[in-house]
């Protein structure tokens, strides 16, 4: 059953998106009406909602987000189609697919490392992202990439990443490059706010021997009853002083 309030030519353009998480979230709206992030996760298995709701976006399909109530009465995000002339012709198709050369020649540029928290990674573990989200620019026109529009992240900070961009004015509306171009998830290295917030951020992460460390500086926070990132913040000013 589809929407009979969609014009034909946009179902015709739903109808032609092939891959399967993309092609699962349409169909559900295209049946009830919406999707919440909870069927995402529940009912399809996607344990990061957002990035499937991305996969829509990213095939040119416009999707809005609003709140909706479960059954527990609590608020939850969910999503549905916008208005169809915001389609985006420059990115019907969606992105194209990284191959395993290009990844290679990445980590020879920048090394297996996360380009947010620097851990070293198997190589497997490492996703690449463009740093200008593909929502705003688009891929790249020419037949070789150019490294330096992309990074490599962990999942975690990948996720971050995608929630903050998502709630970014610039990505939901404005669509400007210069703005990402200095935001924190595309320039980590150098930036003057987080996804339009003028705060700054810094993702550490402790692994094998450091995790001592962590551990001890976890125990005195709770012996002071402080959280633990303003236990560091705090240490950190003391030592600048």
């Amino acid at each position: 059953m589809t929407n009979p309030k969609l014009p034909r030519w946009f179902v015709e353009r739903l109808e032609a998106v092939t891959s399967k998480r993309p092609r699962t979230v349409i169909d559900h709206i295209l049946k009830h009406g919406f999707i919440t992030t909870e069927e995402l996760e529940t009912k399809y298995g996607y344990k990061h909602p957002p990035r499937a709701a991305r996969d829509v976006r990213e095939q040119g399909i416009p999707l809005e987000t609003f709140s909706v109530k479960n059954a527990e009465g609590r608020s939850i995000a969910a999503y549905r189609f916008a208005d169809p002339s915001k389609i985006r012709k420059d990115r019907l198709g969606g992105r194209k697919v990284f191959s395993k050369e290009f990844k290679r020649v990445l980590i020879e540029a920048i090394g297996c490392r996360c380009s947010i928290c620097s851990t070293t990674y198997e190589e497997r573990h490492l996703q690449i992202d463009h740093r200008i989200p593909y929502e705003v620019c688009g891929d790249v026109r020419t037949k070789e990439r150019a490294i330096q529009e992309y990074m490599l992240l962990c999942g975690s900070c990948n996720r971050a990443k995608s929630w903050s961009c998502e709630h970014c004015v610039n990505w939901r509306e404005d669509k400007l490059p210069r703005v990402c171009n200095t935001c924190y998830w595309a320039m980590p290295e150098s930036y003057k706010h987080v996804a339009l917030r003028f705060i700054r951020r810094l993702d550490i992460v402790w692994t094998e021997d450091e995790i001592e460390i962590y551990e001890s500086l976890r125990k005195r926070a709770e012996s002071v009853e402080e959280p633990l990132p303003e236990y560091v913040k705090a240490i950190l000013a003391r030592h600048l002083k």
